[in-house]
């Protein structure tokens, strides 16, 4: 088994790390570690958005109105996002393998104790959204713990095969909806205990930390890196190509009932179609950025992003509205990739902080994609405003990725393609 790497890079204050010969991804670290990430991350996910294949018959039971069903379906995004800062710290403090599983418990018991005690409030979906946050939060973990264990020429694969565990959201959207009509919606918080108990033991028997990880450093240390812009410009960008990923996850099994009439089932089938692809080519765009560098592959991204939700803006049909989703969702799971591809080249010693805030702002922009559809629904009647704002954002990025591109190029010295 390979030693795990304590990088040394992460500013210009700190020297390079040494020359060293370059090996093949699946002989530079530790395949069990990464396969427990994946399978942590993929059931996290699926639980974290649960609440979107869900929100239909929720928002009937419970009467809810459309900035009501907006605001359930971005309050576990919201947490995850705030969670994934105090997960980043625990990763740093006492390892990823045991945040892990301390996240994982609260999780299980949290929807165990939601489905015996049944959900029957606007508040009480809040309140449930708050607890699967912690889900969304495991983002700060899965990713250092398969990170740590790999050098910088594959971080772009490690990050993005640990990564799709979004596919998560793939099997929220496709069962979710069949369950509910099966057994009634609040069974499938019961339900969902159980795969969630399977890889809890699978992440215990096979996840394993690397060796020589950062030392614990006093806690205002952790947050050195927002001291500097790079930290600030890769939070920007996660918060749209993230950001965009998890919202439209979340929000489009409403956007399909409400727009067109569709069954929940139906509906979920549709979601499922566009988490899919944007969850597919997660590691394809890591390991694009690895070929071509972030910076050009996020360029593209937010381009076609843009004119992807600009066109669903102005979609009157099924027809029309699917395929521009699905394209939006492969372009913004392409700059998920991308853009932890960049990350562990500038803060590869904060990885496990730099993750957690990184995450946090696209959680953030996930909320915000999530709950502006639902008030532009109940203000205008329309989901079109708010996919044309988040449209907006992705150009922005685009300009601020032009105004660092040179700056990196020329600072940043990992080695790898930026």
């Amino acid at each position: 088994m390979r030693e795990g790497f304590d990088y040394a890079g992460g500013g210009a204050d700190v020297d390079p790390a040494p020359a060293r010969a370059k090996s093949s991804f699946w002989q530079s670290g530790h395949t069990p570690t990464l396969i427990a990430a994946f399978l942590y991350f993929d059931l996290a996910f699926m639980v974290w958005v649960l609440l979107g294949p869900l929100a239909p018959d929720i928002a009937k039971t419970l009467q809810l109105t459309a900035a009501q069903k907006g605001l359930m379906v971005a309050t576990p995004t919201l947490a995850g996002a705030l969670l994934r800062v105090v997960n980043g710290l625990l990763v740093d403090r006492i390892g990823p393998k045991r945040a892990g599983a301390i996240s994982q418990i609260i999780v299980i018991v949290g929807l165990f104790t939601a489905w015996v005690l049944g959900v029957n409030s606007f508040a009480g979906t809040l309140a449930l959204g708050v607890i699967l946050g912690f889900a969304g939060a495991s983002f700060a973990i899965a990713l250092p713990l398969a990170s740590r264990w790999y050098p910088p020429e594959h971080q772009g694969k490690a990050m993005g095969l640990a990564g799709m565990g979004n596919s998560g959201t793939v099997l929220a959207a496709l069962f979710a909806p069949t369950l509910a009509k099966l057994f009634g919606w609040n069974s499938v918080l019961g339900l969902a205990c159980i795969p969630l108990a399977v890889v809890f033991v699978a992440y215990m028997l096979m996840g394993k930390d690397a060796p020589n990880a950062p030392a614990p450093k006093k806690l205002t240390a952790y947050f050195q890196p927002l001291k500097l812009p790079d930290a600030w410009w890769l939070m920007g960008f996660y918060a749209v190509t993230f950001g965009g990923f998890v919202g439209l996850a979340a929000s489009l099994p409403i956007y399909f009932t409400d727009r067109f009439g569709l069954s929940t089932i139906t509906a979920g089938y549709c979601t499922a179609a566009c988490v899919f692809a944007g969850s597919l080519v997660r590691p394809l765009g890591g390991a694009l950025a690895d070929r071509i560098g972030g910076v050009k592959a996020l360029s593209a991204v937010f381009v076609v992003a843009a004119v992807a939700l600009a066109g669903v803006s102005a979609a009157s049909s099924v027809a029309s509205a699917l395929p521009l989703f699905v394209l939006a969702m492969l372009a913004l799971g392409t700059g998920n990739g991308s853009v932890f591809q960049l990350v562990p080249q500038r803060f590869q010693v904060e990885i496990g902080v730099m993750t957690g805030l990184v995450g946090m702002a696209g959680g953030i922009g996930g909320f915000y994609l999530a709950s502006s559809l639902g008030f532009a629904k109940q203000l205008t009647g329309s989901f079109s405003a708010g996919f044309l704002i988040f449209a907006g954002l992705a150009l922005v990025a685009l300009g601020g990725l032009r105004l660092v591109e040179g700056r990196w190029r020329a600072t940043w010295t990992s080695g790898a393609r930026i």
